[in-house]
């Protein structure tokens, strides 16, 4: 990616200001080293941003509708509005990513514009993403090893009752650690890993025609070996039946990680099917 954009778009001086506290605070995090950071878009780029999501029927969005989540990704970054792509390229610039080394002492981090799991994110009325912690490495570049998550909330207002918090957990899943509401122009930045569990795992209420809405990046380094794990789903104390569907759920999407890495399989059929299925649940017509 370009070093620069021909549009301003992050708040740099803001974020440098209190780059040497903000990564104290980062290494410090619990359950695992993060920050929330606020108003980090430029406020003008952050309304034109939010203006350009694109709208709920748009053709480009691909449904994970499962047990463990029921949310939609756009990851066609070359489709988006012009702003929307300008923020993308800039979180993905030199400058950002520079930033980012510095908040997170993660040498030599590499962004992703193909955006594996990453894009564009939206949750409608009754979604949700149980606990889990992400999967590992690139699935298509199987030596870039994941390190750093990177979500923008996009939504123009959030109202506390709607829910949707992002739950933090410890490693040992005893009880919730922290929440972090989707605020207008938040981000929050961790460090992944095998044990950085988060979810927004109880339906939202937001109301119809609204969404919670985001733009996902991830940041990789290359390593010689890598572990592949596939995102690892976990149930709360007290989910009891649900637990067990969300461990089988689990051990299914593990099977389906592996081959398609394995076999290049097209994540659009799956999506399809899924979308269908999702449909019959909610007593609709396929």
């Amino acid at each position: 990616m370009t070093s620069r954009t021909s549009l301003e778009t992050v708040d740099y001086a803001a974020l440098e200001a209190t780059l040497s506290t903000d990564a104290a605070a980062y290494a410090a995090g619990v359950p695992f080293p993060h920050i929330v950071l606020d108003d980090v878009l430029l406020p003008a780029v952050f309304s034109a941003a939010a203006g350009e999501f694109p709208r709920r029927d748009d053709p480009l969005w691909k449904g994970y509708l499962h047990v463990n989540e029921t949310k939609y990704s756009n990851t066609r970054p070359d489709f988006w509005g012009p702003t929307l792509q300008s923020v993308a390229r800039e979180l993905c610039s030199d400058r950002f990513v520079a930033y980012l080394t510095a908040l997170t002492g993660i040498e030599a981090l590499l962004p992703d514009w193909s955006m594996d799991g990453g894009g564009l994110h939206q949750t409608l009325r009754g979604g949700h993403l149980n606990i889990h912690a992400d999967f590992s490495t690139h699935h298509k570049t199987t030596n870039w090893s994941r390190r750093v998550n990177v979500l923008l909330y996009l939504n123009e207002y959030w109202d506390d009752s709607w829910g949707g918090d992002l739950e933090l957990w410890p490693q040992d899943m005893s009880a919730r650690t922290r929440s972090v509401t989707p605020a207008p122009n938040r981000m929050l930045v961790f460090t992944t890993s095998e044990t950085s569990f988060h979810g927004h795992p109880d339906p939202l209420l937001v109301p119809e025609g609204h969404a919670r809405r985001s733009m996902a990046l991830y940041y990789f380094t290359v390593e010689d070996e890598v572990v592949r794990r596939a995102t690892n789903y976990q149930p709360r104390p007290g989910d009891g039946l649900k637990g067990i569907a969300i461990r089988a759920d689990r051990r299914a999407l593990d099977l389906y990680d592996r081959a398609k890495v394995r076999l290049g399989i097209d994540d659009e059929r799956i999506h399809s099917v899924l979308r269908r299925v999702h449909r019959i649940r909610r007593g609709r017509q396929p």
